[in-house]
């Protein structure tokens, strides 16, 4: 698989083969097939029909493991989308410098916009899902931080590295209407009540369709404890202007968090456009139409 980080551990079929073999010999002898993906800090394989494997590309990513093992089987029975089932939590070995894990395979394809037969209707079941994982009791659930990536933390914490981000980009981006953009987010009043619990990083790549209708949202990594905004993201990384509409409608978004919720997603695209820009079309594509959303929302207005 192409490496996207420098300090990438490269991971491969065999690799995965010798794992098996030594920590869950049952599954040992089962069909391994890399799944392409644009995700960034894991590595996925197919595990027979019915199993996937989740290898940890980057030190960064490796407290996902225990996090999603921890909390996936407490947060599944109260939501109304499937989520992916982790099975066994491998160690290191072979080589191998990270903790990994097996889970459930999810069958679907990416939710983009074209999958989806309404996407007024896939906003409003996201809008669902939030709500459902929103009302859980967050009791020793992790706040945002480090271990999330920081999603969910207050926007002034970002502000660093969306100015380095803007910096890389001049001249590819109009980084003039988006430092306007991001600073009014940064205006925008903080999250002043109780944390609420968060998937962190709801965008296509992130969510499931079967049949056309959104079925699953699987990628944890960026699960914690913060504030809401964080999730409407996917407003911009996913939906259009109706079917954004649709969404705000369907979780009744205050004005504050809206505008927060844009500068989570312009930030996201900003942070990621400059960092892949020569090693995942995949990210550089994400991130140039969630910045364009963005900013066709704000100056339609």
């Amino acid at each position: 698989m192409a490496k996207m980080h420098p300090d990438e551990f490269e991971t491969d079929p065999a690799l995965v083969r010798r794992l098996l073999t030594a920590q869950f010999p049952q599954w040992a002898e089962l069909e391994i097939r890399p799944i392409p993906s644009g995700g960034t800090d894991n590595a996925i394989y197919r595990l027979g029909d019915a199993l996937a494997v989740r290898m940890p590309r980057i030190g960064w990513a490796v407290g996902q493991v225990e996090k999603e093992h921890t909390w996936l089987p407490h947060l599944a029975p109260h939501l109304p989308l499937a989520i992916p089932m982790p099975l066994a939590m491998g160690i290191t070995g072979e080589g191998y410098p990270y903790p990994w894990s097996v889970c459930q395979w999810l069958e679907g394809e990416n939710a983009t916009l074209a999958r989806l037969v309404d996407p007024t209707q896939a906003a409003w079941d996201l809008a669902g899902f939030i709500k459902a994982l929103q009302q859980i009791d967050t009791k020793d659930g992790p706040l945002a931080g480090a271990h999330n990536f920081g999603r969910g933390v207050p926007l002034i914490e970002r502000d660093a590295a969306v100015r380095s981000a803007l910096e890389a980009l001049h001249g590819l981006i109009d980084t003039n209407a988006a430092t306007a953009i991001w600073e009014m987010a940064l205006r925008a009043p903080v999250w002043d009540r109780a944390p609420v619990w968060l998937h962190g990083d709801l965008q296509s790549g992130n969510l499931l369709a079967r049949n056309r209708r959104l079925r699953a949202v699987i990628d944890f990594g960026g699960l914690g404890v913060g504030d809401p905004a964080c999730e409407l993201l996917v407003a911009w990384t996913l939906f259009t202007k109706e079917s954004r509409a649709a969404f705000r409608e369907a979780l009744v978004v205050d004005d504050a968090s809206w505008l927060r919720g844009q500068g989570w997603a312009l930030s996201v695209g900003l942070i990621a456009l400059p960092y892949y820009l020569h090693t995942s079309p995949a990210m550089v594509e994400f991130a140039q139409r969630t910045i364009a959303e963005v900013m066709g929302d704000h100056f339609s207005l």
